[in-house]
């Protein structure tokens, strides 16, 4: 079995760990801004995606992130299921039947990001998971475009998305719940970026466990 599909597997497993470790953490973030939601949300969509059969019967990249994308959709309310459900369904339509190259792993984050902001309209400095997304699909392109392997270009990524979802604490929302608190937003981080920096991390590690030996 190819290599994307172990990275993907294992992806989505980190990132279900991640999740229910932050959840408390997602909960009182969106108390702040938000209705409160997003942690108990995000922790129950991951948790189904790990325990559902089609982690194991995949037998592509595309297919678990395509399995992960109808899952969340089904299971995760709010605004976070339809705009994760999407991500991961643009971002399986953008992955290679052979392993991933660094190229590619830019390729699948803007698609899924761009899928993102189909469903979500929202676009830069408007402290949502976008400006963690878009930040990590820019430095995955740069990372590619300086020779940077699979697990350098992810690490690239995910370190702009958590400084990205950083950046959110002095935006003023302009977009969702948040927006209705106006001046009210400044001053907190975006739930949606946050959780947007834990997948994206999480993408980072399972690179590095399964491309590693690869690229040495």
């Amino acid at each position: 079995m190819g290599k994307n599909v172990t990275w993907a597997r294992r992806w989505v497993e980190l990132s279900a760990e991640r999740i229910g470790e932050s959840r408390e953490l997602l909960i009182d973030l969106d108390r702040q801004i938000g209705d409160g939601d997003h942690g108990e949300n995000m922790d129950r969509g991951f948790s189904a995606v790990v325990s559902g059969p089609g982690l194991s019967e995949a037998q592509s990249g595309a297919d678990v992130l395509k399995y992960v994308a109808k899952t969340l959709l089904s299971t995760v309310g709010g605004a976070a299921g339809p705009l994760y459900g999407t991500a991961y369904l643009r971002g399986a339509g953008a992955m290679p039947e052979d392993d991933l190259i660094s190229q590619d792993v830019a390729n699948v984050l803007e698609a899924a990001v761009k899928g993102v902001q189909a469903r979500g309209k929202a676009v830069a400095g408007e402290k949502t998971m976008v400006d963690a997304w878009l930040p990590a699909v820019q430095a995955a392109h740069d990372a590619a475009d300086e020779g940077g392997d699979v697990v350098a270009t992810f690490a690239a990524a995910a370190s702009a998305g958590h400084a990205g979802s950083e950046a959110t604490v002095p935006m003023k929302a302009t977009k969702g719940r948040a927006s209705y608190l106006g001046e009210r937003s400044i001053g907190h981080l975006d739930p949606g970026s946050v959780s947007s920096a834990l997948l994206l991390q999480a993408a980072a590690d399972a690179a590095s466990e399964v491309f590693a030996e690869s690229s040495e």
